[in-house]
Parts: structure tokens; C-alpha cells; sequence
């Protein structure tokens, strides 16, 4: 009988974090696939929404229960490294639309699957951070 309260409540509070992040996701962002790099191939690429905030930008997976983000990207210290189409078994999740752009952050390495219209809200966030020197220190 135990074993039975302790499964129920197993599944109860998976049935929460679940519905928690659904909810997390219906609030809005934007369509798509990223990867932490260096992965093989058309490895690691994991479906999911960016969200832009101030000064990261931050990933959700579709598939994952965790209550925050799973991945962010620092805004100041990002760098678009390469952009490029889809190559080999990537065609099995993206089409010709999505361009692949690689980014670092100083921190990691990542590549983003995005289509024209969300390469360009990207680019635009990216390109619109403020100078190093005109953010206020704090003190």
C-alpha cells in the first residue's frame, strides 16, 4: 500500500512539473532548435523556444521538465561565428527555410536553427545590445 502512495504522488508531481512547464511555454517565444557544441554530425539538436530578455537570451526545451531555462546566451559577450544551411541527416528535422548559425558567448559554444524571420528578430537583438562602456557600473 506504501508503494502505491509513493507511486501516485511519483506521478502526481510529474503531472504538475509537467503542466507547469506547458504553461512556461504557452507564455510566448520564439520557434527553435538548438545545440551545445562540439556535437557530431547532426547530433544534439534539441527542439524548444528562445526567449530575449535584457541581457540573455534563453532556451527551453519542449521535452524537458526543469523549471527554468535550459541553456542562455549572454548578450554582451555573444559572437556570430558561421551561418550556414542544413547539411546531412540535419534535413530529418530542419527544411531549406532554416539557416544554422553557430554563437559564443564566452561561456559555450552554440548552434541555433532558425528561419529567415527569426534569424532576423536574433540578429536585430544582437545587434542592438548597448556598448560595454555605456552600461552603468554598479557602485
Amino acid at each position: 500500500m506504501a508503494l502505491l502512495i509513493i507511486l501516485v504522488l511519483v506521478l502526481v508531481g510529474l503531472g504538475l512539473a509537467s503542466l507547469y512547464r506547458l504553461l512556461m511555454l504557452r507564455r510566448g517565444g520564439t520557434a527553435a532548435i538548438l545545440r551545445v557544441l562540439p556535437a557530431k554530425g547532426g547530433q544534439g539538436w534539441r527542439h524548444g523556444l528562445i526567449r530575449y530578455g535584457e541581457d540573455q537570451l534563453v532556451f527551453y526545451k519542449l521535452t524537458s521538465l526543469k523549471f527554468g531555462a535550459d541553456s542562455s546566451i549572454r548578450r554582451l559577450g555573444i559572437e556570430v561565428v558561421d551561418r550556414r544551411g542544413p547539411v546531412g541527416d540535419e534535413y530529418d528535422i530542419m527544411t531549406d527555410d532554416i539557416i544554422v548559425i553557430a554563437v559564443s558567448d564566452g561561456d559555450g559554444s552554440y548552434e541555433l536553427a532558425l528561419d529567415r524571420g527569426a534569424l532576423a528578430a536574433f540578429l536585430s537583438w544582437v545587434e542592438s545590445r548597448p556598448s560595454e562602456r555605456i552600461r552603468r557600473r554598479p557602485g
